[in-house]
């Protein structure tokens, strides 16, 4: 299907361009969305109409979303869960949980603006990139850890995942007291 784009779709195409997507995606995504419009002779003519207020509608949202990705940009957010000793997660962090976290931070994001290819499934800092605008994108740090101090000593560099290591010589202490309290009955 051809469609004409009322802005700038990312991988896709800049406004006024008119592209051939697959049906489902201009159904379904586009033309629901406002994005696009159908190429026709008609729509053609009401987009060159209307062109300019797009234009400009697009500038102000990206004005708009420059000045909060000036504050947002490289702000640091904590989120609390429950994991294992090896630091992985009983659950996930998925995107909805990084927009809640954001918009308590006093930002307003929805979780379609998270860019996100997989939910995070263990402890630690996390660089996550955030689409205020299709031609504006900032990265946020997420803080995952299981307590605030915690948080603190991750944010200081700290390795919070505490690992125990084993040397070969406290292992073999071990094996030969556990020979040692078997006694005779006991074959190698």
């Amino acid at each position: 299907m051809q469609v004409i784009l009322l802005e700038r779709v990312a991988k896709l195409g800049q406004m006024g361009e008119t592209v051939r997507v697959k049906d489902g995606f201009a159904r379904n995504f586009l033309l629901p969305q406002g994005k696009a419009l159908r190429a026709t002779k008609a729509n053609l003519a009401r987009f060159e109409e209307q062109r300019a207020q797009l234009e400009a509608r697009n500038l102000e949202r990206r004005g708009e979303a420059e000045k909060v990705g000036e504050t947002l940009n490289g702000q640091a957010f904590v989120l609390i869960r429950q994991a294992g000793e090896t630091g992985v997660l009983y659950g996930s962090v998925s995107s909805r949980d990084i927009a809640e976290a954001l918009t308590e931070g006093g930002f307003s994001v929805a979780r379609q603006q998270i860019g996100l290819d997989s939910p995070l499934k263990n402890l630690g800092l996390h660089e996550v990139a955030v689409h205020l605008h299709p031609e504006v994108e900032v990265s946020v740090t997420i803080n995952i850890a299981r307590s605030p101090e915690e948080a603190e000593r991750q944010a200081r560099g700290e390795d919070a995942i505490v690992r125990e290591e084993t040397s070969l010589d406290d292992l073999g202490l071990e094996v030969g007291a556990a020979l040692a309290d078997a006694g005779d009955d006991v074959e190698l």
